[in-house]
């Protein structure tokens, strides 16, 4: 029996260490997050993302609070009710109808509060009030295998991985799979809501601050998921405005040999690469299964927004865009047009850079 008491004493000491290093921990972990993080979402600038961070405040400190008062609670049993060698078997009684009606009612009351601003943080999110301004701007977002298209239906243009959207305005964007299930997310300005295939679904987020936002596909979605980003560019109404009449303009203006050899390039059925993109201005290029290549030069990064747009990123994607970003169609598609998968030769690749960079 008293072999018996000695493990049982030793369990509860372990489980007391344990729990001692539990708190240690998260503070370590803690210590180590910082709100100014690109993706942080305790750093909101967008009300929506602000409305569910308070909700989380108070979901978090109600769970911390229940969870210290059972934890004193087990602690405070575990120690006083401890079984001594001298004891005897204890009065076996049926229970506490009192302290049974307690907790049970205690629980239900307490959900029941935490429901309130849960519902209302939910309506909330799901489409601005009157309080905030719209002007009715719409975009529709569709995921991929493995980008996002951005669409404006108002303003018939059509772009890729890279969104923009005036500050200080509420913007509804409606969300669309492909092919499986994606998720949007811009953690500073809204919480992520899935992109599921024949179910279309919708968000509404707005920028309080002009600056670059990072987005990122937040369900696993295939072999390049952790690849599939994008960013939320939010500017001034007169700046999207300029954006927007700029990306309506015909991309192709330019008279480099080199850049023309590489539109030659683009175009030849060799290539291929006119039937899975779009190139306003042109009268081949109007392929959908490939990005929208429509002023590509003037984009910050490619490749779903995981590499900086510059000539020698280029020129590596062209070469060998698996290296890059794995199982990308690009790859798996190279040769289909012309029966071979002989790779690009360096004055290629210089002529349909040449071209790309041109594309402003």
């Amino acid at each position: 029996m008293f072999s018996l008491y000695k493990k049982i004493l030793f369990i509860i000491k372990s489980w007391s260490i344990k729990f001692l290093l539990i708190p240690s921990l998260l503070l370590l972990i803690l210590s180590s997050c910082s709100s100014k993080d690109p993706q942080s979402t305790f750093d909101t600038l967008g009300p929506v993302a602000k409305l569910q961070l308070e909700l989380f405040y108070i979901l978090f400190w109600v769970g911390l609070i229940v969870f210290i008062l059972v934890a004193i609670a087990v602690f405070y049993i575990v120690f006083k009710y401890k079984s001594k060698p001298q004891d005897d078997i204890p009065e076996q009684i049926h229970g506490n109808t009192k302290l049974e009606i307690i907790w049970t009612v205690l629980p239900i009351l307490l959900i029941a509060a935490i429901a309130i601003p849960s519902v209302q943080a939910i309506f909330a999110s799901a489409n601005p009030n009157d309080k905030y301004v719209n002007n009715n701007l719409i975009i529709d977002a569709t995921g991929k295998q493995w980008w996002f298209e951005f669409e404006y239906p108002e303003y018939g243009l059509i772009t890729a991985n890279e969104i923009h959207i005036p500050i200080g305005e509420a913007v509804t964007i409606k969300l669309h799979s492909q092919d499986v299930l994606h998720s949007f997310w811009v953690p500073k300005l809204a919480g992520k809501v899935d992109m599921v295939p024949n179910n279309d679904n919708h968000l509404w987020l707005q920028a309080d601050e002009p600056g670059i936002y990072y987005g990122h596909c937040a369900e696993f979605c295939g072999q390049a998921h952790a690849l599939m980003r994008f960013k939320l560019i939010a500017e001034t109404r007169e700046e999207f405005e300029a954006w927007i009449n700029h990306q309506k303009t015909n991309a192709w203006t330019t008279s480099d040999p080199l850049a023309k050899q590489g539109m030659e390039i683009f175009m030849s059925r060799d290539a291929g690469c006119y039937a899975c993109h779009t190139i306003q201005g042109t009268d081949k290029a109007k392929g959908n299964q490939g990005p929208n290549l429509t002023h590509f030069a003037s984009r910050t990064d490619f490749a779903a927004g995981i590499i900086e747009n510059n000539q020698e990123n280029l020129r590596k994607w062209l070469k060998d865009p698996n290296s890059i970003k794995p199982g990308n169609l690009m790859s798996q598609n190279a040769g289909v047009y012309n029966g071979t998968s002989d790779p690009l030769t360096e004055q290629e690749i210089s002529a349909l850079t040449a071209f790309l960079r041109s594309l402003k």
